[in-house]
């Protein structure tokens, strides 16, 4: 047996316009275009986080490389593009 509960939400009324329309279209109640969206919302963050994280580089080198110099951003670039031109 399937037991629902009551509650009362604030939504805000431009949303509230928006999701009445929907079940408009859809031929849904209210309910359950709230109810879609909020299962679509949980399945989404449910998924994300049994992602695990990508495994970043990272540098052992814990210094700069001579002649880096942090304050010059052009520089830098052509550094990270391959030495300087």
């Amino acid at each position: 047996m399937l037991f629902c509960m009551r509650t009362t939400i604030r939504i805000d009324d431009a949303l509230l316009v928006e999701l009445k329309a929907q079940a408009a279209r859809s031929g849904k109640t209210l309910t359950a275009v709230i109810e879609d969206a909020l299962r679509a919302e949980l399945a989404r963050r449910a998924e994300h986080q049994a992602t695990p994280p990508p495994e970043l580089p990272v540098s052992r080198g814990g210094r700069l490389q001579p002649g880096v110099d942090l304050d010059d951003s052009a520089a830098l670039l052509d550094l990270m593009e391959g030495g300087a031109r």
